[in-house]
């Protein structure tokens, strides 16, 4: 079945009207030409190349020693190719007529994050890949709607990181996929992407059986979601019992795109728990969480760093939840509200710089201008999450 966030069948966002209802759409450009315009650089200036800059404004030291976190570019790709799908349903480019589409900006980054890993895609991260791969997949639906494919690439990184899932997604601990090359750890981050990438490529009881593992070995049914992962340590098996925002979409993800009675059913506890277990507390009167009205639904942030993607990958994986007609009518109604109040909430912190780009606060509690006060670096993960959660609303209208 095709992916449920094909960007092809993604519609504009709609305008403002007179009653207050966002343009979520507008909102998402935004955000777009604020990540593109700020982080967007080439590859050692190399002309055709495009890259998200780790942090801005940037330092000489911070460069040197920095690494340039591959997951991190992957979903850059994603986003991009969000943008693209809006460009497609509303004929007009994001960033303007003079500017290059979002569609080829995310062809250029995914050959420049070839170049910038030393002309492979393979890395020791076995999640890192998934989230190319996946996103790469959404470029290929991309491309072919915009008849502009380009298969030859993507078939090329389908092939290569394809072998990589396979020789990871072992017997060992019973099932699942390990998280590095280091092979001493399987986990979430790293078994429901593989298993979302298998369910979207044609291998439906692959993907079944990575999931059927992890609802073994890492479902928590007092919290109703997935624990971070079980390593071996001295030759034993030890349950990593963490719960992480980030965690939970993929596997709702998966859980849609096979379909069926029981993981339909799942995905729709995951969503209810969700909602209960990882957002934010109610405030009081008076003080509301940041962008927050009384009751609305928030998902909690998950700090700066890698953390400060989590939320947003949720969101779009919440978002696919919202849209899909087999849920019940409650789910969907409860998935919708946690995409609209995280996104709302990401919005009314955002500031605003001179040159007209937009900064969005790491966790949608904060206020930017508190998580990222004047002269402060803002990192590339945290814009591409509330990128991230207002493309997740846009797609709901």
């Amino acid at each position: 079945m095709p992916a449920a966030d094909s960007p092809a069948a993604r519609a504009s966002g709609k305008p403002d009207n007179h009653a207050g209802a966002p343009d979520w759409a507008a909102r998402a450009d935004q955000a777009a030409r604020s990540v593109t315009r700020a982080f967007g650089q080439r590859l050692f200036f190399l002309p055709g190349t495009h890259i998200g800059a780790i942090a801005r404004p940037p330092t000489r030291l911070g460069n040197l020693f920095r690494p340039w976190h591959y997951w991190w570019q992957a979903h850059y790709v994603d986003c991009l190719v969000d943008a693209g799908g809006r460009e497609l349903a509303s004929g007009a480019k994001f960033d303007g007529a003079g500017r290059p589409s979002a569609g080829r900006l995310a062809s250029r980054l995914v050959t420049t994050i070839r170049l910038r890993n030393f002309l492979r895609f393979v890395n020791s991260y076995y999640d890192d890949m998934a989230w190319l791969a996946l996103a790469t997949l959404r470029l290929e639906e991309l491309a072919e709607a915009s008849r502009r494919p380009g298969r030859r690439r993507n078939a090329y990184v389908r092939r290569k990181l394809t072998l990589q899932f396979d020789s990871a997604s072992t017997d060992e601990l019973g099932g699942g996929t390990f998280w590095s090359t280091k092979r001493d750890f399987k986990n979430t981050p790293a078994t429901a992407p593989v298993a979302l990438y298998f369910a979207r490529t044609g291998r439906p009881e692959r993907a079944q059986a990575l999931l059927d593992w992890m609802d073994a070995r890492l479902f928590d049914p007092a919290r109703g979601l997935y624990m971070d992962g079980v390593r071996i340590s001295g030759g034993e098996a030890v349950l990593e019992d963490s719960v992480y925002t980030y965690n939970q979409g993929p596997v709702l993800g998966a859980l849609l795109e096979l379909g069926g009675e029981a993981n339909l059913a799942r995905a729709a506890a995951v969503v209810d728990a969700i909602a209960t277990e990882l957002t934010l507390p109610e405030a009081a009167p008076g003080r509301t969480a940041q962008g927050a009205a009384p009751g609305r639904l928030v998902i909690r942030g998950e700090g700066s760093g890698d953390g400060g993607l989590f939320t947003g990958i949720l969101l779009r994986y919440v978002a696919l939840a919202a849209r899909d007609g087999r849920l019940p009518g409650g789910t969907r109604f409860t998935a919708r509200s946690l995409v609209a109040g995280t996104a709302e909430a990401f919005w009314a912190g955002r500031t605003e710089r001179d040159d007209g780009t937009l900064v969005f606060s790491p966790e949608p509690q904060r206020p930017a201008g508190e998580a990222y006060p004047a002269g402060a670096a803002v990192e590339l993960s945290t814009q591409l999450q509330a990128w991230m959660a207002l493309e997740a609303a846009a797609s709901l209208n």
